[in-house]
């Protein structure tokens, strides 16, 4: 990225601070604060930039965010979706501004600027990505910190859907719905959360991201078939107050990288 661009990416999220901040304060009690993530998307194009950007990830990106306090880091790549290749970063936060200070920190960091040269220098025609898309979320109340660990050490394959409402009234009503019990639902069909997020920037508002994880593909496919069949989920579903809130759902099936931290 360039120091013009970085800055100008800068003030922006330095300009949503401040609304990152009223919304916290408009309905978080003392003890119950949630967290904050980036998801970022980079689109590539078939051949050596892909390696290019792993290399970057493990040696210079995952090293300085954490060093940035910007942890844990996750990587992954598309096994099923659309756009392919494609790679997915998730970027967790206590705090907007937290996320506002690792981007300058990391800028500033000359062992990340050493590190990762050959990504960051690349030349304009012939670029390390095509383009780079970055959402913000904020978690759920029933979710309201990242759990890297459920599937810590294991083989894992993860599931990131995401849910498009008609309406902001509509998109809030389907968030109360997770809260109000179809997250447990999830956790006892087996479907394992990573996170959970409503979107506050980014494209197809309003919109909502999850992402939950698996051993294998076989295991995916028989725990949403508990998850369809719980009474709790019938329902929850079949309550007038909850229909219609959803218009679109994107499915994506993602294999973290080797280096990944979730």
């Amino acid at each position: 990225m360039k120091r013009r661009d970085f800055l100008k990416t800068s003030a922006a999220l330095a300009s949503l601070s401040a609304f990152a901040a009223s919304v916290r304060a408009a309905d978080e009690a003392p003890g119950s604060e949630r967290e904050f993530y980036e998801l970022r998307l980079y689109h590539f194009r078939m051949g050596a930039k892909q390696k290019l950007f792993d290399d970057y990830c493990r040696n210079a990106a995952i090293p300085a965010l954490n060093r940035a306090g910007i942890k844990p880091v996750g990587i992954f790549n598309v096994m099923v979706g659309p756009d392919s290749p494609t790679a997915y970063m998730l970027l967790p936060c206590a705090t907007f501004e937290a996320l506002a200070a690792a981007r300058e920190k990391v800028w500033a960091d000359e062992v990340y600027q050493k590190a990762g040269a050959a990504f960051l220098n690349a030349a304009t025609d012939d670029p390390a990505f095509v383009r780079m898309e970055s959402t913000f979320l904020r978690a759920f109340a029933g979710m309201p910190k990242l759990d890297a660990t459920t599937m810590a050490g294991k083989p894992r394959v993860f599931e990131m859907r995401t849910y498009e409402s008609p309406s902001e009234k509509a998109g809030r009503k389907k968030v109360e719905m997770f809260n109000q019990g179809e997250i447990a639902i999830f956790r006892r069909a087996g479907l394992m959360p990573i996170f959970f997020g409503e979107a506050l920037m980014g494209v197809n508002l309003p919109r909502l991201t999850y992402m939950i994880g698996f051993p294998d593909v076989a295991e995916r496919a028989k725990n949403w078939a508990v998850f369809g069949s719980d009474p709790e989920w019938k329902r929850l579903s079949g309550m007038p107050e909850y229909a219609g809130i959803v218009s679109n759902i994107t499915n994506i099936l993602l294999q973290p990288a080797p280096y990944s931290q979730i």
